[in-house]
């Protein structure tokens, strides 16, 4: 049985503000590691570091956010999507300042990013919860879509920054126009009031609700999606790097990330409205789309090998766009798996993304180090093919497990049952 809806259609926010709201906190959780990537040869040469230490700098804020993913997904649950959405974009906003303000060396920067980390993993799950509980499902492909546009918006935005402001007036400002966005995000939010005369009969129902994850496929499909995000960050963090590294200047290669981000943007808006579209296998769509961005991470391996600059950028648009641009569906699959408790079951599957985000960077880093580039994006191509292999094999598993039915009836609840659809659905 699907979760009680814990508002009547007139409390509900219109569906269309929701996903602005959602979509705006999310660009936010983004911004301060991807905002990284984008300045990376700026802040490097400000802090005085290597490629090596760029990927573990970056990733310390995925490590964060996978701490604190499952047990800020349980706060999120109890206290409600908006109001976690409301406070996390306020906080994040106030970090992304003090990244442009504080970083001194590497370590400030490195402490900045953990803060980041902590509030992104609370605002993740609270953004599917939010959409979830406010659009209705015949829009939530779109919803998620546009939810997760917002990811790879970040490093357009970073790419257009450097020609923009770090080339003129610097790097750290940024980071400073950027925190003005966590402060409008939080205004946009709706008023998280109405959620909560329902949260003591949530504090009732949490153990009950604990065991309507199934756990085993969610483990899978969280190293599947993990393994999609060691690909993805390792791809979007070096790639201002490596075109710099191709002689196509900074301002080429800001530009060239935007273009590329761009790309990603556009296939996370098509999927969700084709989902919304194709009912049925969507985790399926999924590992279709990750074998495809493996080949086209190989062909821009291939191209780089050969030094070839300008078949390199167009080879990384498509490299990009596409191997970045299934986690909307992968994530909408997750909810749609999970009805009773849908930030709770991101929560789990965020760990891995949080922890393949981490590792991307990382092993990226010291693989370009110590051989170059082009083994880099090898590496990254076989990641990539081996998670949209875990994708099927979770696929699987999940169709195997039964689904639990721990909600109770709505003579359980405080409210009546879920209305068909809000007036304000986009």
């Amino acid at each position: 049985m699907n979760p009680p809806d814990l508002r009547s259609s007139r409390q509900r926010p219109g569906g269309r503000r929701a996903v602005v709201a959602a979509t705006a906190a999310t660009l936010c959780a983004s911004l301060p590691v991807y905002l990284v990537g984008a300045l990376a040869v700026q802040i490097r040469r400000s802090l005085h570091f290597g490629p090596s230490t760029l990927g573990l700098v970056a990733g310390l804020y995925f490590v964060a956010a996978a701490a604190s993913s499952v047990p800020l997904s349980r706060v999120s649950e109890r206290v409600g999507g908006a109001t976690v959405l409301r406070l996390g974009a306020l906080l994040e906003g106030l970090v992304l300042v003090a990244l442009g303000l504080g970083s001194r060396d590497v370590a400030s920067l490195a402490a900045l990013l953990v803060v980041a980390g902590v509030v992104a993993g609370w605002i993740s799950p609270a953004s599917y919860l939010f959409l979830a509980r406010s659009v209705r499902p015949g829009r939530q492909g779109r919803a998620f879509g546009v939810n997760q546009a917002a990811v790879p918006l970040a490093p357009l935005l970073g790419g257009l920054a450097v020609p923009i402001i770090a080339l003129s007036v610097g790097w750290r400002w940024a980071f400073v126009l950027a925190g003005a966005l966590g402060v409008l995000a939080s205004r946009l939010v709706p008023d998280p009031g109405p959620e909560r005369p329902v949260r003591a009969w949530r504090r009732q129902r949490e153990a009950a609700d604990r065991s309507s994850l199934r756990l085993a496929p969610l483990v899978l499909l969280s190293v599947a999606l993990g393994l999609g995000m060691f690909e993805a960050s390792g791809l979007v963090t070096f790639l201002s790097s490596g075109a710099v590294a191709l002689h196509l200047g900074a301002g080429t290669a800001g530009y060239l990330v935007a273009g590329c981000s761009l790309g990603a943007v556009l296939v996370r808006l098509a999927l969700g409205a084709l989902v919304d579209r194709r009912p049925g296998d969507h985790f399926g769509v999924v590992a279709t789309i990750m074998a495809i961005g493996a080949l086209a991470i190989g062909a821009l391996a291939a191209v780089a090998s050969q030094g070839l600059a300008d078949a390199w950028a167009l080879a990384a648009v498509p490299a990009v766009a596409i191997g970045w641009g299934w986690n909307a569906v992968f994530n909408y699959a997750v909810v749609r798996s999970h009805p009773d408790a849908p930030a709770r079951a991101t929560g789990v599957t965020d760990v891995g993304a949080r922890l393949g985000g981490m590792l991307g960077p990382v092993v990226t880093g010291v693989v370009i180090a110590r051989l170059s580039y082009p083994a880099g994006w090898l590496v990254l191509a076989a990641v990539a093919a081996l998670a949209a292999s875990m994708v099927v094999a979770g696929r699987a598993l999940l169709a195997r497990t039964p689904t639990p039915s721990t909600w109770p009836t709505t003579t359980d609840c405080p409210t009546t049952a879920r209305p068909a659809a809000s007036s304000g659905a986009p």
